[in-house]
């Protein structure tokens, strides 16, 4: 090894320490969270691309609340919890607050996410069943969210588990679509009823000629095994114009809603309306 890179290999290891140290303090505040149950949904709307003021449903988003009661982003969580047992506690308690919010809320319907991890994890499939059996009209009111890397890990795993859950009633979207490395054979398995279009295509898709040509063709993929296409992170009326225009099913982003803990009463009134 040459000194040059034993030197550059010194300096890295104050930054991976600090690195390391920050995770374990946010997974240990995450468990903290978790034990002391303050955790919460921030709903955001998913509206319908032909109409924005009819919502088509909501997604709801984990949070945690720090010592205050104030919510924290899951970009300040998920990637240092996400591959270990408190990464799944928070796929059940989303799950768990989910069903508890369409149990109490029978015009709304419902985006939860969940990773592959938790497919067969005992209290996942506890509190699932326990949901479902306190009220029958919440299994097609409930949409599960699983990433496109997520379900690639394991995909016959994945597609065993949907076909399941499918003929009880609850659909599947597809997140993040077209990030991950998709194989399209595991892809016509799948049976996703709803595709989410990666943010990254949508951001300038009005002026930005590559990412024009990427949403055809996600969305030309799509509509040839019938699935509903939503597209992530819309923050400009441009951008709204030009999926509109281009055949997207529905939209979520800042441009419609920031995700918050309640649904206020007009979104409440929208959902009657629609």
């Amino acid at each position: 090894m040459s000194t040059a890179t034993d030197n550059r290999q010194k300096a890295d290891q104050p930054l991976a320490v600090t690195l390391s140290e920050k995770d374990g303090a946010t997974l240990a505040m995450v468990r903290q969270a978790l034990q002391s149950n303050r955790v919460a949904l921030a709903l955001q709307p998913v509206v319908h691309a032909d109409d924005p003021n009819r919502i088509a449903y909501h997604e709801g988003l984990i949070r945690i609340l720090d010592i205050t009661g104030r919510p924290v982003p899951a970009r300040e969580f998920i990637a240092a919890v996400e591959a270990t047992d408190a990464g799944q506690e928070l796929d059940r308690a989303a799950l768990a607050l989910g069903l508890e919010a369409l149990r109490h809320d029978p015009g709304l319907r419902l985006a939860v996410n969940m990773s592959a991890r938790s497919i067969g994890a005992v209290r996942w499939m506890e509190t699932l069943a326990e949901g479902l059996a306190r009220d029958e009209t919440v299994a097609e009111r409930l949409i599960l969210e699983i990433t496109e890397a997520s379900a690639m890990a394991t995909p016959e795993r994945v597609t065993a588990f949907m076909t399941g859950l499918q003929r009880r009633g609850i659909s599947f979207a597809l997140d993040d679509f077209g990030a991950g490395q998709t194989s399209f054979r595991y892809f016509r398995d799948f049976s996703f009823d709803m595709v989410k279009i990666d943010r990254q295509f949508i951001a300038n898709v009005h002026r930005d000629a590559d990412n024009q040509i990427l949403v055809r063709a996600l969305v030309m993929i799509a509509r040839q095994f019938d699935m509903v296409v939503v597209a992530e992170g819309v923050e400009l009326a441009q951008e709204a114009a030009w999926l509109r225009l281009h055949g997207l099913d529905c939209l979520q982003g800042y441009l419609f809603g920031m995700p918050v803990t309640a649904p206020a009463p007009d979104r409440a009134e929208a959902r009657r309306r629609a």
